[in-house]
């Protein structure tokens, strides 16, 4: 009986670490690609000059679906200290203004997609993103900025919550929303084919997707247009 146990446990230890080597695997490709995303982001004009549209946030969004919202956060801490000492002049405030923004609006989505496990909730875990990652910066670009921006008061920085942090926040969560809807299916169909995920049961409907997809073109082009009217193009 106990030969017959062993034999049992130890295919199934067998397949477990493999599991854990695929998903280490490709937290790290994630991680990554997330900086490769963040740096190549500081080629878009910032808005005030310090306010950036990156849009990593898209590529550990995907990654927290795949494998749940504490993934997400410690891809996020990893990249940001990565970008931090390589690809930033923000240095610890920067650094933390990024966690923070990503965690709130990544960990927020893939929280609830962890809970609703269908399109719908991917789609409102998106969209409650949005506001999370709105309400924590402006509450931490009220209390952060005058630090990081020297000789502006705390009065003005208040000035400013309103006309320029809101709608950069919910314009920069709104393009990460799209990006992630468009990008979600042919990234984990990619993931799956090469065999480092696995099909997870309760998978978005097939059939959704193409109205998913539209709906996401369209909420792209929205805040595409928003974003060149906050940059002052339009």
């Amino acid at each position: 009986m106990s030969t017959q146990t062993s034999a049992i446990k130890q295919p199934q230890t067998q397949t477990q670490s493999l599991t854990n080597v695929r998903t280490i695997t490709t937290l790290a490709m994630i991680t990554a690609i997330s900086f490769v995303i963040s740096y190549l982001s500081k080629a878009i004009p910032s808005v005030m000059g310090f306010l950036d549209f990156d849009f990593k946030d898209v590529v550990i969004c995907i990654g927290g679906f795949v494998f749940g919202p504490v993934a997400a956060a410690v891809v996020s801490i990893v990249s940001s200290v990565i970008n931090m000492f390589f690809a930033s002049s923000t240095g610890p405030i920067g650094c933390l203004m990024n966690i923070l923004a990503t965690c709130a609006f990544c960990c927020t989505a893939s929280f609830f997609y962890k809970k609703f496990h269908t399109m719908k909730g991917a789609i409102v875990g998106l969209f409650v993103g949005i506001v999370m990652l709105t309400a924590v910066m402006l509450l931490w670009n009220y209390l952060i900025t005058p630090y990081y921006m020297e000789g502006v008061s705390r009065e003005y920085v208040a000035s400013l919550l309103v006309p320029v942090f809101l709608p950069f926040n919910i314009a920069k969560g709104g393009l990460n929303m799209a990006a992630t809807l468009l990008l979600y299916k042919p990234v984990v169909t990619a993931l799956r084919r090469a065999g480092l995920v696995e099909i997870a049961a309760g998978a978005p409907e097939r059939k959704s997707y193409t109205g998913v997809f539209l709906f996401a073109l369209a909420l792209l082009a929205t805040f595409i247009v928003f974003a060149l009217v906050l940059l002052g193009i339009l």
